[in-house]
């Protein structure tokens, strides 16, 4: 039997682990902290509305997973007052419960674990002109170049910029928010990687759809065309993308806006074909404009058709060629 005594003796003396510590690692093991699939989460700062698991080792009462309320306190059974969480890792809230156990005498030396199951607090929305629209938590490192990743890529129809809201970190008012503009291809061109902003949680990523104008009429290809980043939209340009005139067009079109002001429509003839002669100024098209090439008799849109459809946005363009007065 002593063959046997000595070995064992030596590993006992040779382990550092205290008993508590044994305690601990072994109630870990055995699986009754409530820890979920979150528990290989990365480490964040806990906020509002994240669900926590807390283990406290041999007090099951104590042992399960709690919210976050919306004020950032949790709270505990037998435990008279809130702690407060927003703000702490997972191992300086361990540490806070611990003390609070101790403080109202519910515990002497309690052991503690927190791990985040869910993250609620850090949500990243993607809108606009993106294939998949939606909201995600910023866990570990997240850069605005993910997160439009994240929703597929943008579109066809985006703009030239994408506009990344957000409160700034030091503002007590919930109602400031800071908006950042970045050009799309000042973010996708790597000569400066300072355009893709690193984001915390709580951003609001949204990317506006180009400005648009319609054609109508007399042309060969109605419809509705993007004005391109850095191009400017005229009628020139507005006749090219619509294959140009056909035979029965006139020799004046309209174009048909929406004045800024006073919301009114506003109609502005135009020499059309001395445009394409180059024997007048080309004209600029704006945003929601309506370019309406008449045939050769002169007959145009009624106003209530172009009103409807420069209020609504809609591919109403090739209901015009039928509209007529």
């Amino acid at each position: 039997m002593k063959p046997l005594t000595i070995p064992l003796l030596m590993i006992a003396l040779a382990s550092p682990m205290s008993a508590q510590q044994l305690a601990a690692s072994t109630h870990a093991d055995a699986g009754a902290a409530p820890s979920g699939e979150g528990s290989n989460l990365p480490v964040e700062r806990i906020g509002p509305d994240d669900l926590l698991g807390i283990t406290v080792y041999d007090s099951p009462e104590l042992t399960r997973t709690f919210r976050v309320d919306s004020g950032g306190d949790i709270r505990l059974p037998m435990v008279k007052r809130r702690i407060q969480s927003t703000g702490l890792y997972p191992a300086e809230l361990e540490a806070a419960i611990a003390s609070v156990l101790i403080e109202e005498n519910v515990l002497v030396d309690p052991v503690v674990t927190v791990s985040v199951v869910e993250y609620r607090s850090r949500p990243i929305t993607v809108s606009g002109a993106v294939r998949t629209p939606m909201t995600f938590q910023a866990t570990g490192t997240v850069t605005l170049l993910d997160a439009i990743a994240r929703a597929g890529g943008i579109t066809e129809t985006a703009g030239p910029e994408i506009l990344v809201s957000h409160q700034p970190s030091s503002a007590s008012d919930h109602s400031t928010v800071l908006t950042e503009r970045i050009m799309v291809r000042s973010l996708l061109g790597v000569e400066d990687p300072t355009f893709n902003l690193m984001l915390q949680g709580g951003e609001n990523i949204r990317v506006p759809e180009a400005g648009r104008f319609f054609v109508a009429g007399n042309v060969k290809k109605p419809g509705i065309y993007p004005i391109a980043d850095g191009l400017e939209s005229s009628i020139i340009r507005a006749l090219a993308l619509s294959e140009g005139l056909d035979s029965f067009s006139g020799r004046i079109a309209y174009i048909y806006r929406i004045d800024g002001g006073s919301g009114r429509r506003i109609e502005i003839p135009v020499e059309v074909k001395k445009i394409l002669a180059r024997k007048s100024p080309d004209v600029p098209l704006y945003a929601n404009d309506m370019l309406y090439v008449p045939n050769s008799s002169g007959l145009r849109a009624s106003a209530k058709v172009i009103e409807v459809a420069l209020g609504a946005g809609l591919g109403l363009a090739g209901i015009l060629v039928l509209a007529t007065r």
